[in-house]
């Protein structure tokens, strides 16, 4: 899939598999539902796969050229991470995107990441991780340069993640990992522009200035404006693209 491509939006989306989307071949040296379960998790979290996306077992069957069972442990695992949803005599079905969980998600993503960068403040960041972030923030500028807007989103990503690594505590990249999940696909909708990545690029690199000063009231300060473009694109996102959003799910309101 090229970076900067996104499924066009459609009313009512596709009951089979489009040919366009390409799926790895299984490598038979290992376990095919493993595999099959990281392919789709992927394609699902950067979009290629949209929400509201029919998943024919059969069909998923024959693009990997796997039997029925492997399909259905991978379902079955997505389903359990909430990003596909079994309908009865209807088939399996990408999640649609709920607004609910998402300011969920970015709620408790905002209280780790300020415990964390809290955490740095106080106590500093080991030196393998301070060469780590700075790498990092260099290759941000370069994936800028080069629109190549998965890359940034992968670093993007990476950064956090270290960040959370450096306090030593190893629960905490974990879970991070796992609620930023929820807000993945909401970021391949946003992160498009290069304005809005030289902008976060920009909050990187204060973010890191701020904890190596030990100033961690600017350092949570920013934190939090830096997540709170979640809130200022939500709404924008949900209208432009009515057919990815869940519209019968209950919303969580905000001030």
């Amino acid at each position: 899939m090229k970076d900067d491509k996104l499924m066009p939006a459609q009313s009512q989306l596709p009951e089979i598999l489009v040919p366009e989307i390409r799926f790895p071949e299984i490598d038979p040296e290992r376990p095919a539902g493993i595999q099959i379960f990281d392919a789709l998790q992927s394609m699902i979290l950067t979009m290629e796969l949209p929400p509201g996306q029919a998943l024919p077992e059969a069909d998923i069957g024959t693009r990997f050229g796997a039997s029925r069972t492997p399909v259905r442990e991978a379902l079955q695992q997505l389903r359990q991470s909430g990003l596909v949803t079994t309908r009865p005599s209807r088939g399996h079905f990408v999640t649609k995107l709920n607004t609910g969980k998402i300011l969920e998600a970015r709620f408790l993503r905002e209280a780790l990441e300020v415990a964390t960068v809290s955490r740095l403040c106080e106590v500093g960041i080991p030196n393998r991780f301070a060469v780590e972030l700075k790498d990092n923030l260099k290759r941000q500028k370069k994936a800028i340069k080069k629109r190549t807007t998965a890359d940034f989103r992968h670093l993007d990503d990476e950064f956090h993640l270290t960040l959370a690594r450096a306090t030593l505590y190893p629960r905490v990249a974990d879970v991070l990992s796992r609620e930023k999940m929820l807000l993945d696909r909401l970021r391949v909708l946003a992160l498009r522009s290069k304005a809005h990545q030289k902008h976060l690029l920009s909050e990187h690199h204060s973010i890191l200035d701020a904890i190596t000063a030990e100033d961690k009231a600017m350092a949570v300060n920013i934190t939090r404006l830096h997540l709170s473009s979640v809130l200022d694109t939500l709404s924008d996102l949900a209208a432009m693209h009515k057919e990815y959003f869940d519209q019968n799910a209950t919303t969580m309101e905000h001030s």
